[in-house]
């Protein structure tokens, strides 16, 4: 299956179509693309990962622009199947004086039909972690039934599994939310929630400290709970629980700084950290990506996280 890859990940890629200004009054929107998982990718690579994606992509007009971009980044696209079909797109708006917007379009996406038939086991055991959202599982029932059936061959041949429900109303019912992650939670390894968005409205756990707990006895290893709250992650590991602070409070537009985190963090996990080590290098990912817009567009690179790491 070619070289060894540090980090797997599974979901829906989209374009992203982006202003500074109200997308009512924008004259211009910036290109570029996003996906919850493809951000978790990416900002693991520009860390110094090597990181494969499982999705599906359109025959459509972008479909050039997202697999030349990919390549560039030095993803691994090897699984990423092209079909007939279009991608979805989103667009964030930053009107002055008022809330950031945010639209999506995904239904019927080319990414809606990834299916267990794009899990190859041999491509799964290529790598140490395997990493997958709610987001993904969301799309459709074959989509869910592929990420169990990855997360499944990682569990057993020791692999690494992180999760994250990404919890969005918008898109599914808490029950749905939940029964898919009842489905995939005896293989998770690492799990990344948040406390407004996923702890208190998926599983009415309304503290940190309750929440890893909670799933410290359900046998997942190692809990990081993102409270905006508390400005702040809580990480629970081997019995301790520690908390490391965000990293900035300047931000330009959050949109995939979770995202980014998550994937630095499992950039740092698998390269020797410990799992609090790994939270401050990515709080400060997060935070550098919440400098800039967009999602992936604005997520660092290497030598500007560890200069701040090490600083």
């Amino acid at each position: 299956m070619g070289d060894k890859l540090d980090i797997i990940t599974i979901g829906e890629s989209l374009i992203e179509l982006s202003s500074n200004q109200s997308l009512a009054y924008a004259q211009t929107l910036e290109k570029y693309y996003g996906g919850d998982t493809l951000c978790t990718a990416v900002a693991a690579m520009r860390l110094g990962s090597k990181a494969g994606y499982i999705t599906r992509v359109g025959n459509d007009p972008f479909r050039e622009f997202l697999m030349d971009s990919w390549q560039l980044e030095g993803l691994d696209i090897s699984q990423v199947k092209l079909i007939d079909g279009f991608n979805g797109v989103y667009f964030i708006g930053h009107p002055e004086f008022e809330q950031k917007e945010f639209v999506y379009y995904r239904k019927k996406t080319a990414a809606t039909k990834l299916s267990i038939d794009d899990i190859n086991p041999d491509y799964i055991l290529s790598a140490d972690v395997v990493y997958s959202t709610g987001i993904t599982q969301s799309l459709s029932l074959a989509a869910k039934e592929a990420v169990k059936k990855a997360f499944k061959i990682a569990n057993e041949n020791q692999m690494i599994t992180a999760y994250d429900p990404n919890y969005d109303p918008r898109l599914w019912s808490v029950e749905d939310a939940k029964d898919a992650f009842s489905e995939i939670e005896s293989y998770v390894d690492i799990l990344f929630l948040s406390l407004e968005h996923d702890a208190i409205k998926l599983f009415e756990l309304d503290s940190p400290d309750k929440c890893i707990k909670y799933f410290w006895d359900k046998g997942v290893k190692t809990i990081i709970v993102k409270s905006a709250k508390d400005k702040g992650y809580f990480v629970g590991f081997e019995g301790d629980i520690t908390f490391v602070k965000f990293w900035t409070d300047e931000i330009v537009d959050s949109t995939g700084s979770g995202d980014a985190f998550n994937g630095a963090f499992l950039h740092g996990v698998n390269s020797g950290m410990t799992p609090f080590e790994a939270a401050k290098l990515a709080s400060i990912d997060a935070g550098l990506q919440c400098h800039g817009l967009g999602s992936i567009k604005s997520a660092p690179h290497k030598d500007q996280v560890y200069s701040a790491y090490y600083g």
